[in-house]
């Protein structure tokens, strides 16, 4: 994950350059930080090596499941 130990400002910075590289091609992003994939596509969410969820990030958050409680743990006090 080319953004698990980098600080805020790197991992924008990756991000942008992900988004540039990735337009108009299909790519598979594997990550932990739901903010690396918020504004993909298809978010498909995994527990012990299967499929639980997907969707869009907004979909999914709809949905109260796996990634809504990921997303909570990850973003508890800030506002989505």
């Amino acid at each position: 994950e080319a953004t698990s130990n980098v600080d805020t400002r790197t991992e924008k910075a990756i991000q942008d350059a992900m988004q540039r590289i990735m337009e108009n091609r299909t790519s598979i992003i594997i990550a932990h930080r739901l903010s690396t994939i918020r504004d993909a596509d298809l978010i498909v969410v995994m527990d012990h090596g299967e499929i639980v969820e997907s969707g869009s990030h907004d979909a999914l958050l709809s949905q109260k499941g796996k990634y809504y409680d990921l997303y909570m743990t990850q973003y508890a006090g800030f506002a989505t």
